[in-house]
C-alpha cells in the first residue's frame, strides 16, 4: 500500500477522514457498521468481475496504529498534542487537545504523557517546537522525531541524548535543512507469518504498514494466493512497487527466486538489509520503477542499473507477479506487461483502481481469490487483495 504516513493523522488530508472525533474509543458495534459498509462497497466494486465472496480480515478496534503524528499547541505555558477538524484549518476553532489517542498502539499512549511532561519542563524543548512523530514496533523499539521552528543546537542535542536513555527510547530532532539523529533513524519490526518470524528495518519517514496485526494477515493471505499459484518445479516471481521487501521475504520462500522492483533509493537500501537480516538467499532488487522494468523486460530500452547488479531477466522463469502499487494503480502499459503471467496477485491501497485495472485484466484472467483487510478502521480507506489466473 502506497499512502503517506501522516494522511490519517493530521487533518490536511485527502481520504482518510475518521468517522469519529480521534480522542474517542469506540463500540464493538460502531465496527461493525463501518466495516460492513467496506464489505458492500468492495463487493460492489468487485462483482462485475465473477469475484468469489470476499475474505475478511478485521483490525483490532483500538491500539492498531503503530505510528502517529501530532501538532505541538503552545497555549499560554502549557503545551499539548493536537489535531483539528477534518477539513478545517489549524486554529483554536478546529483544536482537538489530545492526551491519549486510542488508535494508537498501548506503547505511544504510554508514552504519549511521559514525554510531554519532560518536554514541558525544559526550555530549550520547549521553544518553537511544532510538531512530535512516534514511530514503534511490535517487538518494543520506539523512535520519537521532534520537529522544530527554530534552529537545534549543542545545547538541543545533549538534553536530548538525556532525555532518551531517561525513556528508553531513540529521538530525532528535525528543524528546515537539519536532521539530527542521537541514536538510530530507524526501528527494527518483527513480525510473524504462517509460524516464521521475519526483521524489517523501518526507517522515519520511510513507508511502513501502520497496522501490524493487519499487515502479518496481509503477508499470510498474499502466501496462501502463492501456495495456490504454485508450480512444480517452483518457478520465480517478479514483484513491482516492493518498498522494503515486506512482502518480498515472506514470498520468497514459495518460489525458486524472487526479482523485485522498487524505485525509491532509501526503500532499495532498506530492502536489501532486510533480505541480508533475513538470511534470504534467492531475492534481487532491481531499482528500476515499474514503467522502467516493462520496457527492460520488453527489451525497449536497456538499463545500466540491471547490468551493474548481475541481473540478467533472460535468466528468471516467471510463473507469478506479485503488485502492491499505488492509489493511482498500475498505468496502461505495466498493465500489458502484467497479462502475460500465468497467475497475478494484487494488493491494493485504491478498491476504484483496482476496479479500473480488473477491467483490463479480466479480459485475460478469471478472479480466483477477493479479500478486504481493515488497515484503517474507522476511515473510508479499504485495503483489498486479488488472485487471478489465466484464462
Amino acid at each position: 500500500m502506497k499512502i503517506r504516513h501522516f494522511d490519517w493523522i493530521i487533518p490536511d488530508f485527502r481520504y482518510n477522514k475518521p468517522f469519529y472525533p480521534p480522542q474517542t474509543a469506540m463500540s464493538s458495534a460502531a465496527y461493525n457498521t463501518q466495516l460492513n459498509a467496506k464489505i458492500q462497497r468492495l463487493h460492489t466494486l468487485l462483482a462485475p468481475f465473477g469475484a468469489p465472496e470476499i475474505e475478511v480480515f478485521a483490525s483490532a478496534e483500538q491500539g492498531y496504529r503503530m505510528r502517529a503524528e501530532f501538532r505541538i499547541w503552545h497555549e499560554g505555558g502549557a503545551m499539548n498534542y493536537a489535531m483539528f477538524e477534518p477539513g478545517s484549518k489549524a486554529s483554536s476553532a478546529s483544536l482537538i487537545k489530545l492526551a491519549q489517542f486510542p488508535p494508537a498502539h498501548e506503547r505511544i499512549n504510554a508514552l504519549m504523557p511521559r514525554l510531554l511532561d519532560a518536554l514541558s519542563q525544559q526550555d530549550v524543548f520547549r521553544h518553537r517546537l511544532y510538531q512530535c512523530e512516534f514511530l514503534c514496533t511490535l517487538s518494543g523499539e520506539m523512535l520519537v522525531t521532534l520537529i522544530y521552528h527554530k534552529r537545534l543546537d549543542d545545547e538541543w542535542q545533549k538534553a536530548a541524548c538525556t532525555l532518551q536513555d531517561a525513556l528508553g527510547i531513540s529521538i530525532i530532532g528535525r528543524s528546515r535543512g537539519q536532521k539530527i539523529v542521537l541514536r538510530e533513524d530507524y526501528v527494527t519490526e518483527t513480525l510473524t507469518v504462517c509460524g516464521q518470524t521475519y526483521r524489517y528495518r523501518q526507517l522515519e519517514g520511510g513507508f511502513t504498514q501502520p497496522n501490524a496485526r493487519v499487515c502479518e494477515k496481509m503477508l499470510e493471505w498474499a502466501c496462501a494466493q502463492a501456495e495456490k499459484a504454485a508450480c512444480t518445479p517452483p518457478r520465480d516471481l517478479l514483484e513491482l512497487y516492493c518498498g522494503n521487501g515486506n512482502f518480498t521475504l515472506p514470498l520468497s520462500r514459495r518460489f525458486r527466486r524472487v526479482l523485485a522492483t522498487e524505485v525509491s533509493k532509501t526503500s532499495v537500501a532498506a530492502a536489501q538489509w532486510n533480505i541480508q537480516a533475513n538470511g534470504t538467499d534467492n531475492i534481487a532488487i532491481a531499482r528500476l520503477s515499474a514503467e522502467e522494468f516493462t520496457e527492460a523486460y520488453t527489451g525497449a530500452r536497456d538499463f545500466q542499473r540491471l547490468t551493474a547488479q548481475g541481473i540478467r531477466l533472460s535468466d528468471y522463469d516467471f510463473s507469478t507477479i506479485f503488485i502492491d502499487p499505488p492509489r493511482a494503480g498500475v498505468d496502461s502499459e505495466t498493465l500489458k506487461l502484467v497479462a502475460q503471467f500465468e497467475s497475478i496477485i494484487y494488493v491494493s491501497c485504491n478498491p476504484d483502481t483496482l476496479a479500473d485495472n480488473l477491467q483490463t485484466l479480466t479480459q485475460t484472467h478469471t478472479v480466483q481469490a477477493a479479500a478486504l483487510f481493515d488497515q484503517f478502521p474507522f476511515t473510508p480507506h479499504i485495503e483489498s487483495g486479488v488472485l487471478l489466473a489465466k484464462k
